[in-house]
């Protein structure tokens, strides 16, 4: 049986790819970009609130899956911690030759600092490749959830999700 949200709880690559909010890769190349990764039509448009470019449109009724306007998008990661189900990254692709920037929500303690050298996982939590934690910043909008950004190997950018402190 293949794996996916419904089956093991993970969203499956085929699952993330066709939801509304996965940039084209032509807006990848652009500079930074929101990823939506909701998959789940459930009354839910905390994301569409946040984005201050109204890249983000939930609409009517609210169990619309949210579909992102990538033209929109600057990547600023408004959006980040305001989804409750820590479903929307954002990815840098062009932050250099061989590295991009993944950003994603983080709310377990210790957190990472800038600088330190972590294991970036997956969706599933499985290590994928090592990473440098790039910034770390956490604002009162963001109501106590970090927004941790790695630099990663590009060719891992669309895998990484999370980290775990070497050691752990």
């Amino acid at each position: 049986m293949e794996e996916n949200l419904k089956t093991c709880g993970v969203i499956s690559s085929d699952e993330f790819k066709n939801c509304k909010g996965w940039p084209s890769e032509e807006r990848f190349s652009k500079g930074p970009v929101a990823i939506l990764e909701c998959i789940e039509e459930i009354p839910c448009n905390p994301c569409e609130c946040s984005c201050p470019k109204g890249a983000i449109y939930v609409g009517h009724p609210i169990t619309n899956l949210p579909t992102l306007d990538e033209s929109k998008c600057v990547g600023c990661k408004s959006c980040i911690a305001s989804c409750p189900g820590l479903a929307i990254f954002v990815e840098d692709h062009t932050f250099s030759d061989k590295e991009a920037l993944v950003s994603f929500p983080f709310e377990f303690i210790p957190y990472p600092k800038k600088g330190e050298k972590v294991s970036a996982v997956n969706r599933k939590s499985e290590v994928v490749c090592p990473a440098v934690v790039h910034d770390i910043y956490c604002t009162k909008s963001n109501d106590a959830t970090m927004i941790v950004t790695l630099r990663v190997d590009k060719e891992y950018v669309h895998q990484v999700r999370s980290c775990k402190m070497l050691g752990d």
